[in-house]
């Protein structure tokens, strides 16, 4: 997703893991993808590699995608983790838990969304700015946050609707909001 936001030309390779080319085996050996290869170095850390691409690819021939607001990287950090717990959970008493936990790291994200960032707040006065109107976790352009988030946020919605017939709540206003832009801003790039 990094690199084809900043509009990269690249080859993804797909591997079924259970029939490892030998030649991947020797290339990152204990590892399972995502790796990246460049220059004959392999990069296995998902943050490093993020790193190494955001340093690389830099402007003015590439956009910047880090995030101009640090609490942005960490928006919805725990909603995966308990969306698994959800997921993966086959003891009937503790659905509700579970669900419960879900529901909380979707609100907080939520509010995130929701809750003006400060260039909002100060470009339009306090008083003005109840409810955020941007696009995304940062702001109305796709960083390195969402390339993060956006990913498990559709996950979420295809999986837990299929398995648990789970749906984002109405009332998570930020969270539709977010998935609408994101889906709409994917549709125009592909065009």
């Amino acid at each position: 997703m990094i690199l084809w936001l900043k509009g990269v030309i690249f080859n993804v390779t797909t591997v079924d893991l259970k029939r490892k080319p030998a030649d991947l085996q020797n290339l990152a050996p204990g590892t399972n993808p995502p790796f990246m290869t460049f220059d004959g170095e392999v990069k296995t850390d998902v943050n490093k590699i993020e790193e190494f691409l955001e340093e690389c690819l830099a402007p003015p021939r590439y956009p910047k995608l880090g995030t101009q607001h640090p609490e942005s990287n960490s928006a919805g950090d725990d909603v995966f983790a308990k969306f698994s717990a959800f997921i993966k959970n086959t003891k009937k008493d503790a659905h509700e838990s579970h669900e419960k936990s879900l529901l909380r790291a979707l609100r907080r994200l939520d509010d995130y969304l929701t809750s003006p960032l400060p260039d909002e707040v100060e470009a339009n006065g306090a008083e003005d700015v109840a409810v955020s109107g941007r696009k995304f976790l940062d702001g109305d352009e796709l960083t390195l946050a969402d390339c993060n988030l956006l990913p498990k946020l559709h996950i979420i919605k295809i999986v837990a609707k299929r398995y648990r017939d789970f749906e984002f709540p109405s009332e998570m206003t930020g969270i539709s909001r977010y998935l609408r832009n994101a889906y709409s801003d994917v549709a125009k790039r592909m065009k």
